[in-house]
């Protein structure tokens, strides 16, 4: 009878344990869509190659009113359903001057898009690229490139840190595939 006891116990307690430890998971994530950029979920230090967080993506078939929302103030783009934060990007936007600012507005994801450029005006390239403004000329992309491809050190450096770009949104290469990959024809873009 005792050991009966016993054993009841100790399976109670696993069960309020796993309920404790479940109930905090579902609470932090469910927390961190509601908070722009929890710092217990974004990649720190920062990774050009990886994805600004450590935990998946957000599944856009679940999410149809998905929107982007890119604050040129923290260096972030923010993935939205509604109002709740899905997922936070990492971005280095233009420069402030009047060349190289990125535009503020409402715009959205425009039918062109490629898995590589390289433009000798600017002596850059980049990979993962998605249009949002004029068809070709504002673009959310990876880290860029050099003429040979390689990756350029000091822009990755500033990613999520401050502006470095042309105008464009660079990412990290990995959530600049994800954009690439999943972001659909039309999503709407607010730059601010």
């Amino acid at each position: 009878m005792a050991r009966r006891k016993k054993l009841f116990l100790l399976i109670g307690i696993v069960l309020i344990v796993g309920l404790f430890t479940g109930h905090n998971i579902v609470k932090n994530r469910t927390t961190a869509a509601k908070s722009p950029a929890k710092s217990t979920i974004m990649r720190t230090p920062i990774n050009w190659r990886k994805s600004s967080e450590k935990v998946a993506y957000p599944n856009v078939t679940h999410d149809p009113n998905l929107w982007i929302r890119v604050s040129l103030k923290k260096q972030h783009l923010y993935l939205i359903n509604h109002q709740h934060v899905l997922y936070t990007m990492y971005v280095s936007t233009g420069l402030p001057t009047a060349n190289h600012h990125t535009p503020r507005g409402t715009y959205h994801v425009q039918a062109e898009r490629g898995k590589y450029f390289y433009s000798a005006a600017v002596n850059e390239g980049a990979y993962y690229w998605v249009s949002w403004l004029n068809h070709g000329e504002y673009l959310f992309h990876s880290t860029p490139v050099n003429a040979q491809g390689h990756f350029i050190k000091s822009d990755a450096a500033d990613l999520g840190k401050k502006p470095s770009s042309h105008g464009c949104v660079h990412l990290s290469l990995a959530d600049s595939k994800w954009l690439y990959q999943h972001i659909h024809y039309g999503t709407k873009v607010v730059i601010e």
